[in-house]
């Protein structure tokens, strides 16, 4: 048993008052340590999630950040897989804690893509982060990439430009109910719209912004909780596959087979079905990439149907993106695995915002990364605790 002892997100938003990377991943493993009710002596392990060292300027930040942690002693290991950064680096900690080679293990995931550099250099950079060679040298941008994938998308199951705006305009409407999101707007789908166009078919309002922040998690083996608290939620299956980085490589570029084939395996492991499903945290770098994840994911057999009719908004029959997802609550890259999972730890305790609780009290509930477009693709399942 892998138990969520202790969580912590910071705000995410853009850094103006000169504190960095160290402070906030420090401020959020302070708080989750707390959570947990355990000290920096408790912890065996650390895992950092940073997807790039050009926003920090530091290699080797796990070392570096368990010394500012009062963690040196502790393992130290850095994990990067694009967008998936956060959420395979508490894969590693469930790794660790199944294996026996630790028994309580902290992960932060934090990343500052909004303040230290330039929004034309961010996006030059995350040019490399998919197929450097055909993609990021040749001057090819995410949201270009992703606007292939989607526009396949929608030539396939019909989806509009209208679907994917109501997308952008749920999650930051869902956001409005968290204090730590970056854009929490009263957006309509006229808004989104009337935005400039940067890769047809997205436009401005159905990108993710780029953000500061970090988040965290305690992680702890069943009995290696020193004073643990009841209902604490548990992690019961972990799943990750990968795909060509190169979107002309594959088969079907509309189609995100990778996420597919992490949600099977997390499903094995956790003796699961994508029905058991009650609430989801999904990777929606961009509006149409939330209706490509829930197809992939096998959350619905029908997706545009369900999601026209309202089965995906905090009142429906699955809500995703209480947190107002990336398009909402920010994209800090590093740290929004880790804040899925804390997000979806705090929902099934009943222990989220309290305007942003999920009122059906979920019993399982899914967090859902990718990076690249869905080339490297990471699902965690977890189970509520016992009260």
């Amino acid at each position: 048993m892998v138990l969520v002892a202790g969580v912590a997100l910071t705000s995410f938003n853009r850094r103006k008052d000169g504190s960095n990377f160290r402070d906030w991943a420090e401020s959020a493993v302070a708080a989750a340590l707390a959570d947990a009710k355990m000290e920096p002596g408790d912890i065996d392990a650390l895992v950092v999630a940073s997807e790039s060292d050009f926003f920090t300027l530091q290699l080797n930040p796990a070392s570096v950040i368990a010394g500012d942690l009062g963690l040196v002693g502790a393992a130290t290991m850095r994990v990067e897989g694009g967008g998936a950064s956060g959420q395979l680096a508490v894969h590693a900690a469930v790794h660790q804690i199944l294996a026996g080679t630790a028994q309580r293990v902290a992960v932060v995931g934090v990343e500052a893509t909004a303040s230290p550099l330039s929004v034309n250099a961010v996006t030059k950079l995350y040019g490399y982060s998919f197929d450097a060679w055909s993609d990021g040298m040749t001057g090819s941008t995410a949201t270009a990439l992703y606007a292939l994938s989607a526009t396949a998308y929608m030539a396939r199951s019909g989806a509009t430009s209208e679907d994917f705006a109501q997308v952008a305009v749920q999650n930051r409407q869902n956001a409005r109910h968290n204090p730590n999101a970056h854009l929490p707007l009263d957006t309509t789908v006229d808004d989104v719209l009337a935005s400039p166009v940067v890769s047809s078919p997205y436009r401005r309002l159905d990108c993710s912004p780029l953000s500061d922040g970090a988040a965290a998690v305690i992680l702890a083996a069943g009995g290696a909780v020193p004073r643990r608290r009841s209902g604490a939620a548990r992690i019961c299956g972990i799943g990750a596959a990968s795909d060509h980085a190169n979107l002309g490589t594959r088969i079907d570029v509309d189609r995100f087979s990778a996420k597919t084939k992490a949600m099977q395996r997390a499903c094995a492991m956790a003796g699961l079905t994508a029905a058991d499903v009650d609430i989801a945290e999904i990777y929606d770098a961009y509006s149409g990439a939330q209706l490509q994840g829930l197809e992939a994911l096998g959350l619905s057999s029908d997706v545009l149907a369900e999601h026209r009719a309202g089965a995906f908004a905090p009142d429906g029959r699955l809500p995703i993106n209480l947190s107002g997802g990336l398009l909402g609550q920010g994209a800090p890259v590093g740290a929004v695995g880790v804040a899925q999972v804390a997000t979806c730890a705090l929902q099934l305790e009943g222990r989220y915002h309290p305007d942003a609780q999920c009122g059906s009290a979920p019993r399982h509930a899914l967090a859902d990364t990718h990076g690249g477009v869905a080339t490297t693709a990471a699902v965690t399942l977890l189970s509520a605790g016992e009260a």
